[in-house]
């Protein structure tokens, strides 16, 4: 399963709107392992870039940010994507992410 974690300094995480990258993880059984880092195309000064961000992240699963604003949750949802919101470093939602789906049964 491959992860994209919104963040603009590769160590917390962000908006999905507003994020200058992506750090991406593939999910092999319980170890996330470092893939690689997704720049953005995004204008800072613009708001609703969320289609511009989503567009990067077509082999992903799953998508881990800060927030996300309705319109990009929906996008998400459309794109057969699962969106989980979540606040703290990479490691910290990487890591809660992977609890909640032991917990769930899905890993």
């Amino acid at each position: 399963m491959r992860i994209a974690v919104a963040t603009s300094d590769q160590i917390n995480t962000d908006h999905f709107g507003r994020a200058k990258g992506f750090a991406i993880f593939q999910l092999e059984g319980n170890k996330p392992e470092y893939a690689e880092f997704l720049k953005t195309n995004i204008n800072p000064g613009e708001k609703h870039q969320w289609q511009n961000n989503l567009s990067i992240l077509g082999d992903c699963e799953v998508i881990i940010a800060a927030q996300a604003g309705m319109k990009a949750k929906y996008g998400i949802k459309k794109a057969n994507l699962k969106f989980f919101e979540d606040e703290g470093t990479v490691e910290e939602v990487l890591e809660n992410f992977i609890k909640h789906q032991k917990f769930m049964g899905n890993l």
